[in-house]
């Protein structure tokens, strides 16, 4: 990350540091806003108008049982439960709608950042890619490794992910722009520029 850095001041830019005071709460508060939406939309998912049907109930009810257990994964059922949750009488206030208001906080974060800069340069993830399975058994991790992209979803902002590098073991490393609000045509400018002065986008890690 370092070295895509300094190859973006080689290529002109001029590198300065911004404060994301909020980016602190942002998994925690997409996985609140995004359950609640799951179990939202999904509700309609009843194997009768819409979503995947399972015959053979023996009533209306079971029929809504089977279809929604054979046509939503593990992960799904997960985050439809915590929504529900989240929703539910009495946790309303405590949950979904204080998510709502820290990520108007994290939007303003991002906004003050674009008042200084106009491009917004991080990684993609907080660690090289983990094997296939391997964390699974433990989803917080699979969610804490979303530190960096979650912000730009609930803030509104665009942004494109790039290869930057390898590790030492061969595997890629991702470089994140940010940009304002409807400010693709920026990001896809930098990039642009970023692939022409390298070769990473080229490399094929090592199987």
């Amino acid at each position: 990350m370092e070295a895509a850095v300094a190859t973006c001041r080689a290529l002109g830019a001029e590198v300065v540091e911004v404060s994301l005071p909020h980016t602190d709460y942002a998994v925690a508060c997409y996985y609140l806003i995004a359950t609640a939406e799951a179990s939202s939309n999904l509700a309609r998912y009843d194997g009768v108008r819409f979503g995947l049907r399972v015959e053979g109930g023996k009533g209306l009810l079971e029929q809504y049982l089977q279809s929604r257990a054979a046509g939503f994964g593990a992960e799904v059922k997960r985050r439809i439960m915590l929504g529900t949750y989240a929703l539910s009488s009495g946790y309303y206030d405590a949950y979904y709608l204080k998510a709502q208001k820290v990520r108007t906080l994290i939007r303003r974060d991002f906004l003050d950042a674009f008042e200084k800069v106009d491009v917004i340069l991080t990684p993609v993830a907080p660690t090289a890619a983990f094997r296939l399975g391997e964390k699974t058994a433990d989803p917080l991790q699979m969610y804490l490794s979303d530190i960096f992209t979650i912000p730009v979803n609930l803030a509104g902002t665009c942004a494109l992910s790039l290869p930057c590098g390898f590790t030492a073991s061969g595997l890629p490393i991702g470089m994140q722009l940010i940009g304002r609000p409807f400010g693709e045509a920026t990001i896809l400018r930098a990039a642009y520029a970023f692939e022409q002065a390298t070769e990473w986008h080229r490399r094929v890690a090592p199987i």
